[in-house]
Order: C-alpha cells, then sequence, then structure tokens
C-alpha cells in the first residue's frame, strides 16, 4: 500500500528522482539525522553522466562518496561546516569549507549568493491535510526547499512530525520517492573523569531560571547530569541530545521563565537515540526552527539568564578561541558558536562558557602561548568570558592581557604550567 492516497505528489523511483539534477546544478543535502543517503548514493552513481555538479551542505551522515574518487570528478563539495564523513575530503581539496555563522546560511540562499537548482530532503508522509514534516533538522533545510527550483523528497514513515516551522506541503515537493528505513541515530557516550569533573564546574555555573544552550557529546551530557537539582530551567538551542530527557521528565527543565516561547524547547536540529526522537514526535512542547530564528543574537539576548555552554580545539593566553580549525586543517566549522556566546553575554545575567579538557588525548595543552599558524579564531578574546577546564573556571571578562594569561594557566594542566608562564613572561615582560 502506498504511504501517499494524493495525487498532488508524484511518486517516482530514486533513479527517476535524481535525474532532475543536471550538469552545473548546485544541488543541496539536508543534514544530520534527516540525511536523504538514498537521493545521494542514487546521484553519485550518475557520476559518468555529469560533470560540475555542486553540493551545498552543513553537516551530513552516511557515506559521502562525492568527495572520494571517481564520484568527485562530477561533483564538488562546498560545505558550510566540515563534518568527519567528509573532511579527508576537504583536507585533501576534493571538497572545500565556506566560512560562515550558522545564523546566516539562510542568507546564501535567500538573496541569491549560492541559489539552488535541486534540494534533496527526507520527510513524513503528509497528514490529511497534506502537510510533511521535515522532522528533526530545519536548521537550513528550510530556507532551502524555500528558494531552490525544485524539491526532491524521500518519504519516510519514520520520520518524526515536529511541531514548530518546519513543515512543507505536497504541493511544494516535486518528486517524492518512498522508503521506510530509520533515520541516523547517535548513542550517548561515557563521560571520562575529566569530562565527568568539568560537567560539575559548569553545572555550578548555571543559575536556577537559566535559559541552555548546548551542543551534543559528553561534556554538555555531563553538565546536563549535574542540574538535577535545579528548578526552571529553558531551552533555547540549535540543537540537542538524549541529555535533557531525564530533567523534562523530572521536572527541571520547564521553560516558564524563558522569554522567547515560554514553556517551549526551542531549537533548530536535534541528534540522538530512538527514544528522543519518539519523544520529539508530535510533541508541541519541542518547537524547531530554522536557524536564522534559533541562532539570531537579538533572540537569543532576550531570554534571561542565557547559558551558552562551547567547546574549543585551542584557547591562546589572550583568550582567542579556536574550535573549527587544527592550524590550517579545517577540523569542522564556525557553526553558531559566536551566535550564542554573543547572545549570552547579552543576556541579562547571561553567562557565555568555553568548556573543554586541559589537554589533548595525545596529552597536548589546550591552553597555548599562541594559536597554530593557520588556526582560524573562531571567537575572538574580546567574546570570551568563562572558561572551564577540569582544573577549574575563570571568567576573563574586564581582564587584561596579562591578567587573562595569569587566569588561564592557572586552570591548565599542571604539567604545562612553567612553559606557559614563561611564554607569558616574554610576550608580557613581567
Amino acid at each position: 500500500m502506498s504511504l501517499t492516497n494524493t495525487s498532488e505528489l508524484k511518486i517516482v523511483t530514486p533513479a527517476e528522482a535524481v535525474s532532475v539534477v543536471k550538469s552545473n546544478d548546485r544541488v543541496f543535502f539536508q543534514g544530520a539525522a534527516m540525511t536523504p543517503n538514498l537521493l545521494i548514493d542514487t546521484l553519485c552513481a550518475r557520476y559518468t553522466e555529469l560533470e560540475n555538479v555542486e553540493i551545498v551542505q552543513i553537516h551530513t551522515h552516511g557515506d559521502a562518496k562525492y568527495t572520494r574518487a571517481p564520484y568527485c570528478e562530477a561533483f564538488r563539495l562546498q560545505s558550510c561546516f566540515v563534518g568527519d564523513n567528509v573532511r579527508k575530503g576537504v583536507d585533501e581539496r576534493r571538497g572545500d569549507y565556506i566560512p560562515v555563522f550558522l545564523s546566516e546560511i539562510h542568507w546564501l540562499f535567500r538573496r541569491n549568493i549560492l541559489p539552488l537548482d535541486v534540494a534533496f530532503i527526507q520527510v513524513s508522509p503528509p497528514d490529511k491535510h497534506g502537510y510533511c514534516s521535515l522532522g528533526v533538522s530545519v536548521d537550513i533545510t528550510l530556507p532551502a526547499i524555500q528558494t531552490a527550483k525544485t524539491v526532491v523528497a524521500l518519504i519516510n514513515p519514520r520520520v518524526p512530525r515536529t511541531h514548530g516551522d518546519g513543515i512543507i506541503h505536497i504541493k511544494n515537493i516535486d518528486f517524492g520517492v518512498e522508503i521506510d528505513t530509520p533515520i541516523h541515530a547517535t548513542a550517548l557516550g561515557e563521560p571520562t573523569h575529566i569530562e565527568a569533573t568539568i560537567g560539575k564546574h559548569v553545572a555550578g555555573l548555571v543559575e536556577d531560571g537559566a535559559t541552555l544552550q548546548m551542543g551534543i557529546g559528553n561534556i554538555p551530557n555531563a553538565v546536563l547530569s549535574n542540574l538535577t537539582n535545579h528548578k526552571r530551567l529553558g531551552i533555547h538551542t540549535e540543537m540537542f541530545s538524549d541529555g535533557i530527557l531525564p530533567l523534562i521528565e523530572q521536572g527541571v527543565i520547564t521553560g516558564e521563565e524563558k522569554e522567547i516561547k515560554t514553556g517551549k524547547i526551542v531549537t533548530c536540529f536535534a541528534m540522538g537515540t530512538q527514544k528522543l526522537y519518539d519523544f520529539i514526535d508530535d510533541n508541541p512542547i519541542v518547537h524547531f526552527k530554522e536557524a536564522g530564528y534559533t541562532n539570531d543574537t537579538a533572540i537569543i539576548r532576550q531570554n534571561p539568564k542565557v547559558t551558552a555552554i562551547n567547546s574549543a580545539i585551542e584557547i591562546d593566553l589572550t583568550g582567542q578561541v579556536c574550535a573549527d580549525s587544527i592550524g590550517a586543517f579545517q577540523y569542522s566549522g564556525v557553526g553558531g558558536q559566536m551566535d550564542f556566546i554573543r547572545g549570552a553575554s547579552l543576556s541579562e545575567n547571561g553567562k557565555p562558557i568555553i568548556a573543554m579538557p586541559s589537554v589533548t588525548t595525545k596529552g597536548i595543552s589546550k591552553i597555548t602561548p599562541f594559536l597554530k599558524q593557520g588556526a582560524s579564531v573562531t571567537t575572538t578574546r574580546a567574546h570570551v568570558h568563562y572558561v572551564v577546564t577540569e582544573y577549574g573556571v575563570v571568567n576573563l571578562f574586564g581582564k587584561s592581557l596579562e591578567q587573562r594569561a595569569k587566569a588561564l594557566i592557572s586552570i591548565a594542566h599542571p604539567d604545562h604550567r612553567d612553559v606557559l608562564c614563561q611564554a607569558a613572561m616574554r610576550r608580557f615582560k613581567v
């Protein structure tokens, strides 16, 4: 039996669906848990027929064949975020990275800077009114489908129906392909002792009634696990994962003190386990918006006590944060760190936080005299306030260069403090 019973939606095979892509087209891929891998793989199979097809995306999951030979002869990735499946391809110049705030990617489409020919997405089956859900990845997908000339969608009953703005009517889908497969899931990791310690330090900065922004990973989950005695917390974030579920069940997260969408969990995408997707499905508490809204500093700052928890690859002695490259090697992307660091700092009693282990897994200090050659400055030293490692918490706001160096050295790994002190003495002549 067909998943849809309306003549308004043209159901085709995957091969027929991707045949709309022509040489020199620019094609958008929806990302995260909603990555339409069947369409992507079927398109890649056409590599001998096509040339100069540009791919635009943020982070996707699954096999990114288009960044490898021989497929990269026909396809060229221009990614606004570099995930692990395309990292090698970008590093070896089979693709490239566009530095851009997550809050501003929608302007690339809406201002015709990167006009889209085709958008590949994944949606739920239409409801009785003909509306499909973009599921758990609204982020930049909404502006993409609103501006693309042709929209091709996988129609999948496993896609959670989400509340908010992530809906599309079947009349705006040019071709549909029916599938029935689970969307991408990511299990929670177990925090290390160091990550658990950082989580306790960060949790100590969170006030009752705060509005939280956090990402995915062991440190955010370690923070959340230490918030069980807090009250009236809210969520306004670019993404969330399973870590918030126990706090919702325990009544810690209520959103009652938020100014923007009081009582709602506001996000632009989610990534986690099936338990998370079951919670999100048809749940009016969770409100999905595009990234141009969730990451808008003017909106973020209206909530009280915005506590933004982000991380870093390295931070120099003056407070400059590199969070998206290792030297000149593009590791990830600017994403929404600056959007929320700035939004939190402008929020009444807000707290922008950079939380990270003091050393890498190889024992290299993440607090350094200077950023590596070629490293990007994701968050400027003027924007940085709280920095947290397993050795404590410092607040750099209002501190001079010399004072910042002393503060950061105090939370560096003890094995590296002497070297950092010597570097500070040479630089600041103290």
